[in-house]
């Protein structure tokens, strides 16, 4: 029943699960999409260009910031990822919920730029189940683990910033919690009454 898009913003600390919650998510709701960024990285195993990423060289990626085509842009671990502005208005016009995984930055730029988005800020349990989350994960050495780990702590920080915070401790719950989100923000007045209004008629 929406006339333009919602984009819903994810984040948190690298290895709280926000993957797999955006996945579950887009399983169980409905006229929901997934924001593809660019990366200059390269595919991993199973993964598909435009599906997963759009993976393009580090040139074109720097074309395409000279010409402002990004809401938001970051140098992550050693690559770059950026989202395009096309890829949010084409969803939103066409009247898709939309959901981005972000860093804090990103998180920022976006609102910035659509400061009716929504933000969600996926946390772990703790610092310590996080740590045995990513060091059970790595395929890097100890270095890599610890300095996610030392950016985890900082991004922490940043929770109180975002318009809703959850605690992945469950994930059933976790994606539960962020449907009931979606949810709510579908049926908020903003966003219904226009179409409310033109189906009875009101002035």
């Amino acid at each position: 029943m929406q006339k333009r898009g919602q984009i819903f913003v994810i984040s948190g600390p690298s290895g709280t699960g926000k993957t797999t919650i955006i996945r579950a998510i887009r399983e169980s709701v409905s006229e929901i999409g997934y924001s593809i960024s660019h990366t200059t990285r390269e595919p991993r195993d199973g993964e598909i260009q435009g599906k997963h990423y759009y993976f393009v060289t580090g040139r074109d990626f720097e074309r395409m910031v000279g010409e402002g085509r990004f809401v938001e842009w970051a140098y992550v671990y050693g690559h770059l990822y950026g989202t395009s502005y096309s890829s949010l208005e084409n969803a939103m016009q066409s009247g898709e919920d939309l959901l981005v995984d972000l860093d804090i930055r990103g998180a920022e730029a976006i609102k910035g730029h659509f400061p009716e988005s929504l933000s969600v800020f996926i946390l772990p349990p703790s610092m310590e189940d996080l740590e045995a989350r990513l060091r059970a994960r790595a395929t890097s050495d100890r270095e890599d683990v610890d300095l996610r780990l030392k950016k985890a702590a900082e991004e922490v920080k940043s929770c109180r910033e975002y318009d809703f915070i959850v605690v992945n401790d469950d994930l059933a719950h976790t994606v539960h919690e962020i449907e009931a989100i979606i949810l709510a923000e579908r049926a908020h007045t903003r966003r219904r009454y226009p179409l409310i209004r033109d189906l009875y008629h009101l002035s």
